[in-house]
């Protein structure tokens, strides 16, 4: 018997929220995100012990939850709408208007993953640990995206341990962040 899931409201419209998130934006995420983090019905743990369900969906997850595919698709939309609120809010309009779509798009894919971060708890795309913003971030808000999407792969560890997944993920967001940017 698996519980219902809490961290799902019955009757929540996620895509309203999504919907601005570009649709070609939202296409690549779409089929990257279940390549990167994998769509895994029940709750297991990851490879630094955190319960995780779907696709990478961490937050009020228990081991012995078990997700439907609608469940997975409604948290993978909410993850990508999240994520788009957080570089909405950090990154200047100026900045984000002039990005091609898959420079956006491996920004939050990176924010899916990591998250904003908090002083004093965890590093993320908005604050480190140490309550400094990240230099990823810094440098996106200077403008400068070719250098902010060089700093992917200095993201391939989770609580001090690198791990290959993450290596080869963070080495995909990279060249896809570069793609489309002029040299």
């Amino acid at each position: 018997m698996t519980r219902p899931l809490p961290y799902v409201p019955k009757g929540t419209i996620i895509a309203k929220g999504a919907t601005a998130v570009a649709g070609a934006v939202a296409a690549i995420l779409l089929t990257t995100l279940p390549v990167d983090e994998g769509r895994v019905l029940p709750a297991y743990l990851d490879p630094v012990a955190i319960p995780t369900i779907c696709e990478g969906w961490t937050r009020g997850v228990k081991l012995g939850d078990v997700a439907t595919n609608a469940e997975c698709d409604a948290l993978t939309l909410q993850g990508i709408q999240e994520a788009w609120q957080i570089f909405e809010r950090w990154v200047p309009a100026d900045v984000r208007d002039a990005m091609p779509n898959h420079s956006v798009a491996a920004f939050l894919s990176f924010i899916y993953n990591t998250g904003p971060g908090a002083p004093g708890v965890k590093d993320g795309f908005v604050y480190l640990k140490n309550g400094n913003h990240s230099t990823m971030l810094r440098l996106l808000r200077g403008g400068d995206v070719a250098a902010a999407c060089r700093q992917l792969p200095a993201w391939a560890s989770a609580k001090g341990r690198k791990l290959r997944g993450l290596a080869l993920r963070r080495d995909r967001e990279m060249a896809m962040c570069l793609k489309d940017l002029k040299p």
